[in-house]
């Protein structure tokens, strides 16, 4: 698989280490479909992206890729970089799907750094409960508009409320969330669980527009029930 990581990446524990370890033992396919809402096992699928034929993607915030990889084999893009920060993620990504190269890249590289070193350069951006969700939106959201080429699109799913229920911010603020180190210690991450109007807001700041944002409820109850917000937003032509 075609790789690329950044030079000089500072050293901090990876809190993504342990996440999709246990699937990868036992399902190393490549999806047959691709969802968005956060039980992933219904709703919208890829129709939300559009026509990728010929198109250069990004994943923000990729994990080990099976987004990406279902886009490779079953569309048609020129490429899909599967972008994210976490040495193991990066790792499972290069093991599960090298035959996909090179048009799946794997790019182990902070995702607002990421974007800043490329701007123009991509046709589509998304992110599913990936980057948008773990990265300061005021970070994040304005290098996606430059990444994006004049009228290029950036579709996200992220969180509608807390997992406990809680209702998502009204402002700016994250949360800090349970992770863990490597080695099982405990420790914590930032995520931004925000209203639909705050996330408006911070995509026009940006400079997007034709912003829509949709709430999509569980098709049913249970562990993993939660809604979603699904977003598409437009770089200004």
């Amino acid at each position: 698989m075609t790789t690329t990581s950044s030079p000089a990446q500072p050293v901090v524990p990876d809190l993504w280490h342990h996440y999709g370890r246990v699937r990868a033992d036992s399902d190393r396919t490549v999806p047959g479909a691709f969802h968005w809402v956060w039980a992933q096992a219904s709703g919208p699928g890829v129709e939300v992206l559009g026509d990728l034929t010929g198109l250069v993607v990004a994943d923000l915030g990729a994990g080990a890729a099976r987004h990406a990889a279902h886009l490779v084999a079953h569309h048609a893009p020129a490429r899909v970089d599967a972008i994210d920060a976490s040495p193991a993620q990066h790792a499972m990504a290069c093991d599960l799907y090298g035959h996909l190269a090179p048009r799946l890249r794997t790019v182990r590289a902070d995702a607002t750094a990421h974007l800043d070193a490329h701007p123009d350069e991509y046709d589509v951006l998304y992110s599913v409960f990936g980057s948008l969700d773990f990265t300061d939106p005021r970070r994040l959201l304005p290098a996606a508009a430059r990444a994006l080429r004049p009228g290029g699109l950036l579709a996200a799913s992220t969180l509608g409320h807390y997992l406990d229920g809680a209702p998502a911010e009204p402002d700016v603020r994250h949360a800090d969330v349970p992770a863990r180190v490597p080695d099982g210690t405990p420790a914590s991450m930032r995520r931004w669980v925000l209203q639909e109007t705050v996330w408006t807001k911070l995509l026009d700041e940006a400079g997007f527009t034709r912003i829509s944002i949709d709430r999509l409820s569980p098709s049913e109850p249970s562990e993993r029930a939660a809604d979603t917000l699904l977003i598409r937003a437009y770089r200004q032509p």
